[in-house]
């Protein structure tokens, strides 16, 4: 297997995608962030002080995806056509799984936007519910499907 980011050199490089036809493109990420079950109690009943934790992130996530190509050197600016970050929390883990999913019609795919998206939303978390839980944990945090393109569909076992 050859890294595509590599030249002959072993220079990065942009993937030239040039010659690659434009597919429907879907990418699906998850990731957890893991709290203390008295701050899970505290973003379910929407009383952290900084706000309404899962609307911030909803949108921190949704603004990272779009800006994927500013934050990752050698990804290509994607003109993405959705994404959609959506929370499940769990109170036997205690803590919030994170769901990104982000589609394109492009030469090249989405899943680190949609990594990005989870990422972010995640790091906004944090951001949001520290003063009350700086032992949070961020953790496993990956792509979990992706469709279209020359290498076809991934599905994570």
């Amino acid at each position: 297997m050859t890294l595509t980011h590599i030249d002959e050199r072993g220079k990065a490089r942009m993937v030239d995608v040039t010659s690659k036809d434009v597919t429907e493109r879907v990418a699906v990420a998850k990731g957890r962030v893991v709290m203390k079950k008295e701050t899970l109690d505290l973003i379910l009943a929407n009383e952290v002080k900084k706000g309404d934790v899962l609307g911030v992130a909803r949108v921190a996530g949704i603004m990272a995806a779009k800006k994927t190509g500013e934050l990752i050197p050698l990804c290509h600016p994607l003109n993405i056509t959705s994404v959609v970050v959506d929370f499940t929390p769990d109170k036997d883990l205690p803590g919030i799984e994170i769901t990104a999913t982000a589609k394109v019609s492009s030469k090249t795919g989405v899943e680190m936007e949609a990594i990005t998206a989870v990422s972010v939303a995640a790091l906004t978390i944090y951001d949001m519910c520290k003063a009350a839980d700086k032992g949070m944990t961020l953790t496993d945090i990956r792509l979990v499907k992706k469709t279209g393109g020359k290498s076809g569909e991934f599905t994570r076992e």
